[in-house]
Formats: structure tokens, C-alpha cells, sequence
């Protein structure tokens, strides 16, 4: 270390040299820069996440409005879990897709490039029930190992809100999925489905809500237009598709017997 010598008598006092406040400035600038440059990707996986996100945060809101916070947190989760089934499905298949929207009392939906491949698209619409089934089975399991009512009840709705999801009519899942094996079904699933309405009470604006939806494809098929895709559709894809949404099927129902069963045999305060 350097010193430096006195003062001489009568000599001024050396001035203390001083940083220039733009070196400052600078230096903190490029530094920001240099934070943002780093960790660009995570900013925009946070804004990739933000923009779906409200209309998660929207429909819950509502759901609480309407339901209390539990049942509106169950019936959220429910529903993301559908949809990131039919999320996974489409990125499984290479298909650009966006992360599930959700619509206030509707429920929600998954925007995704249709596959060329018939069958792949039925596979994707069965992702969601597949993966809704999972959860029922797994809160159900909970709910056998804690003898919690409240596990029942939440494998009940999982089971119920995917099993009435997979009625054979569009705009449901099922009604793709049975569209794949043989469009023609899909008035099965339109008196399937007034009779579910009838028997549950739905009221009449979503019966009307659905009826909308689904009309444009009912209509195209009661007119004879074809998706040019069933062209590839072998007997052997239409036998894998059916016996896939038969299984499903008989998965929902057995859950929804067991946890339902379970969940209304308890005694004292509801489930939720």
C-alpha cells in the first residue's frame, strides 16, 4: 500500500478524487440488463402461465360466490386435472397446444391442433376422463386409509363430473371419442343426455348452452358429411377406441358406486 506524504506547511490538503454518479448509474444498468438477459426464459414461462391464469382465478371466484371455498377449490381442481389429460395428450402426439382455459360455470377447455390421425384425436379427448378416473381413484384410496368422508366426496365429483363428460354427444368428450368409432351414436347421446337433465335438474340455460355447441356437428353429420379422417379409421382402431371409452366408462361407475356409497353412509356434518 502506497502512502503519501504530509502536508508541507502552507501547501493545500490533496482533495479526495470522487466516482462520477453516470458511472454509477451505469454499472446498475448493466447489471439489470444483464439479470433480465439471464433469466428471460423464466420471465416468460411466468407470462406464458399469467395470461391463461385468470380465468382460473375468475371461475374460482365465482365457484366460491356460488359454492363456499372448499367445494370451489375441488371443483377447480377437478377440472385442471381433466385438462392437463388432454394438455399431455396433445404435446404426446408433438401438437401445438395451449395451456386449458376455463369458462365460469361451463367448465373449461384445451386448444390444441387437431392430429391427422383420427384415432389420435379420440385418444385426446379420452385423456381427460382418463386422468380425471386417476384422481377419483386416488382421493377414493385416501379417503379408504383416513375413513374421511371428505375424500369420498371429492373422488364422488372427480367421477361424476368426468363420468357426465363422457356422454357420446358434442360437445363432450364422449362425443368425440364415439364420433371416432361412429357418428350416428351421438343420438343415443342426445336422449342420454335429456334424460341425465331431466333425472339431475340441470337447468335449462346450460341444457340450451350444450344444445348450441353441439348442433353444428350433428347437423354436418345428419347431412352426410364425413370427417375426411375416418377414411383411416380400420375396424381394428374402431374396436381399440370403443373398448377404451368402455373401460373408462366402467371405471367412473365403479368409483362413483364406491365413493358415493362411502361418502353418504356418514353421519354428522356434510362432506364439504
Amino acid at each position: 500500500m502506497q502512502y503519501l506524504p504530509p502536508p508541507q506547511p502552507g501547501e493545500p490538503e490533496p482533495k479526495a478524487a470522487h466516482r462520477k454518479p453516470s458511472g454509477i448509474i451505469g454499472t446498475a444498468g448493466a447489471a439489470v440488463l444483464a439479470f433480465l438477459l439471464k433469466f428471460k426464459l423464466f420471465l416468460l414461462f411466468g407470462l406464458k402461465l399469467l395470461a391463461p391464469g385468470w380465468t382460473f382465478l375468475l371461475s374460482l371466484w365465482i365457484y366460491v360466490a356460488f359454492f363456499g371455498w372448499r367445494l370451489a377449490v375441488v371443483v377447480m381442481l377437478v377440472l385442471l386435472a381433466h385438462e392437463l389429460g388432454h394438455y399431455a395428450a396433445f404435446r404426446a402426439y408433438g401438437l401445438p397446444v395451449r395451456l386449458p382455459a376455463f369458462v365460469p360455470l361451463l367448465g373449461a377447455f384445451t386448444a390444441g391442433a387437431p392430429p391427422e390421425n383420427l384415432e389420435h384425436d379420440a385418444n385426446i379427448a379420452l385423456a381427460g376422463p382418463v386422468t380425471g378416473m386417476g384422481l377419483a381413484a386416488v382421493c377414493m384410496a385416501i379417503g379408504m386409509a383416513t375413513a374421511d368422508r371428505f375424500w369420498f366426496a371429492c373422488a364422488d365429483l372427480s367421477a361424476f363430473l368426468n363420468l357426465f363428460n363422457l356422454l357420446p354427444l358434442p360437445p363432450f368428450d364422449g362425443g368425440r371419442i364415439i364420433g371416432a368409432v361412429w357418428p350416428p351414436l351421438w343420438i343415443a347421446g342426445l336422449l342420454a343426455f335429456v334424460g341425465f337433465a331431466a333425472y339431475f335438474h340441470i337447468p335449462i340455460l346450460f341444457v340450451a348452452i350444450v344444445g348450441l355447441l353441439g348442433l353444428p356437428s350433428m347437423l354436418a353429420a345428419w347431412r352426410g358429411h364425413v370427417d375426411p379422417r375416418a377414411a383411416t379409421m380400420t375396424l381394428a382402431a374402431r374396436l381399440r377406441v370403443s373398448a377404451w371409452y368402455l373401460a373408462t366408462l366402467l371405471g367412473l361407475l365403479f368409483v362413483l358406486a364406491r365413493s358415493h356409497g362411502a361418502a353418504s353412509a356418514g353421519t354428522g356434518a356434510p362432506a364439504w
